[in-house]
């Protein structure tokens, strides 16, 4: 699994998200089942990866497996909602961990 983070230049949501959570997300069970991968928005989707609809967000967060989109968050609802909503994409795909952040 990965979670594919779309982000632009100038997001302040982009930002916080990094200012908050991406020292630490590598070091966590999350971070750990799904590594983060950074995907600028405006350039064309990786060949590699298969979403479901179109990238309008900034941030969003995909979770691909096997380069296919299972989940997604749209935007960044701050520090204890990301974990939550990262933890309801993991289960829902058969993963349990305990609750980081």
């Amino acid at each position: 699994m990965t979670l594919l983070m779309a982000e632009e230049n100038g997001c302040m949501w982009c930002a916080r998200w990094d200012s908050e959570i991406s020292g630490t997300y590598p070091k966590t069970p999350e971070g750990k089942i799904a590594p983060l991968r950074r995907h600028d928005i405006h350039r064309p989707t990786p060949g590699d990866i298969a979403l479901e609809k179109p990238l309008y967000f900034t941030p969003t967060f995909v979770l691909l497996e096997n380069g296919k989109e299972v989940g997604r968050i749209e935007g960044y609802p701050g520090e204890d909602f990301f974990w939550g909503l990262l933890g309801v994409l993991l289960r829902g795909r058969g993963v349990s961990i305990e609750a980081s952040g």
